[in-house]
């Protein structure tokens, strides 16, 4: 391949046929090679396994740098939003485009609220769950039901529809989660507060019974409202390419986040700061560190310290750095410090940012490390460490279906594959099979 100014020239070495194809740039990062032409002009497909080299859509909601340990949400980086936003301000922003002004934080954070409860008859909904059942399992079924309760807004193609939506869709999430967990405890479902902000409700929801008042920690509360900031959206990755996906065949946009939960389950994905509890569980004790450490460096262990590098980022995740303080400042408010996990992540986070062999290989404490820490000293246990990622990516998903409906260059998604079983047979009746 070649690049021209503002082309890219193929050349078929089987016939020495050459074909062009236009760079498209964007406002920043990688320009792209617009190749919809290219198997209708050459007979060739693409194959790009993981699609870790294919730009699948247009978007202007969220951008990454991985290599310079970069995300910026609509321009903003997220180091800003994080320290002067709470998290609604950020859903508007992804939503709309836009900041709000004082007047329409004020309007969003009370349609949002208006919202936060869901139809009665869910709660029967969660009965015919086993007690046991996984929280993200519940989720996935509880957020798919709600096409059949909320038939006023399955419009795709209304806008007014599409935004009544994309509210019950973030307003509700925190109630199904919560409940989820409750079902799972055997406590009776706390219903959500029209006074109590997006984290702190959450939380009350969670903690809160009707034997006693519950009064929320602010500092849990900050805490809390900043894992949602920081796990709001991500651009292209796993479940916000599913809900596209999903997306694009016209399903409703309650059955799309279903599949983004669902697809957000996977250990690869949103279960990897579960990974990084089990983990530490493993090690046991701090003082078994150095031996866990020479099993990781030994590329013949299959051992892997969870919690540390990224897919993406190929520098310090920019959302771990906001994490570590958070983690900090939710242990000393706790002052659960003595904790031994607790104790082995501190000093595992110690020794991967000195040591060389960690420094050297960019494997940095990532976003999953610190957020797993936290939950557990916040007293959530691990079973919902994923429903919280959900809860927060719910935002980002629904702004990014959005964006896909009303873009017009959309199409069904349909992923093309390379072929290598038999190519034909000719068909054997059965008495005539050996």
């Amino acid at each position: 391949m070649s690049n021209g100014k503002n082309s890219i020239t193929v050349v078929d070495n089987r016939n020495g046929a050459s074909y062009e194809y236009p760079i498209i740039d964007g406002s920043t990062g990688p320009s792209v090679a617009d190749i919809r032409k290219f198997y209708g002009e050459t007979g060739l497909f693409t194959y790009d396994p993981g699609f870790t080299s294919t730009g699948s859509c247009e978007s202007k909601i969220t951008y990454i740098d991985g290599d310079a340990g970069v995300l910026r949400h609509r321009g903003y980086a997220i180091e800003d939003l994080a320290e002067n936003c709470d998290f609604l301000e950020v859903a508007h922003l992804l939503l709309r485009g836009e900041l709000p002004n004082a007047a329409e934080r004020d309007t969003f954070e009370s349609t949002i609220t208006h919202h936060t409860m869901v139809h009665e008859q869910l709660t029967r909904f969660y009965q015919g769950f086993r007690r046991d059942a996984h929280p993200m399992a519940i989720m996935c079924g509880v957020v798919g039901a709600l096409s059949a309760f909320y038939h006023d807004s399955l419009d795709i193609n209304d806008p007014h529809h599409r935004m009544v939506s994309q509210h019950r869709l973030i307003a509700k999430m925190p109630t199904i989660a919560a409940w989820a967990y409750k079902y799972s405890t055997g406590q009776p479902f706390m219903y959500p507060k029209n006074n109590l902000s997006y984290a702190e409700n959450f939380l009350h929801m969670m903690f809160a019974t009707p034997c006693d008042e519950y009064k929320v920690n602010p500092v849990l509360a900050k805490a809390m409202d900043r894992i949602l900031i920081l796990h709001a959206d991500h651009e292209q990755n796993a479940s916000t390419s599913t809900v596209r996906l999903a997306g694009s065949s016209g399903a409703n946009p309650f059955a799309c986040i279903a599949a983004g939960i669902a697809s957000l389950w996977g250990p690869a994905h949103g279960g990897a700061n579960e990974a990084v509890l089990k983990m530490l569980s493993e090690i046991g004790h701090k003082d078994r560190i150095p031996e866990f450490i020479k099993r990781a460096k030994d590329k013949n262990d299959s051992f892997r310290l969870m919690g540390f590098g990224h897919r993406v980022y190929k520098n310090y995740d920019p959302r771990a750095k906001i994490m570590s303080q958070t983690c900090k400042e939710v242990l000393d408010e706790l002052g659960v410090h003595d904790e031994p996990l607790l104790q082995i992540a501190m000093e595992l986070e110690r020794i991967a940012l000195e040591d060389e062999y960690f420094v050297e290989k960019k494997l940095y404490p990532n976003v999953d490390f610190y957020s797993g820490i936290i939950f557990r000293a916040m007293g959530i246990p691990v079973s919902m460490f994923t429903c919280l990622f959900a809860l927060a990516r719910t935002t980002g998903w629904i702004a990014q279906w959005g964006e896909m409906i009303e873009d017009p260059h959309q199409k069904i998604g349909r992923p093309r594959q390379l072929f290598t079983g038999v190519a034909e047979r000719k068909f054997v009746a059965l008495a005539d099979r050996p």
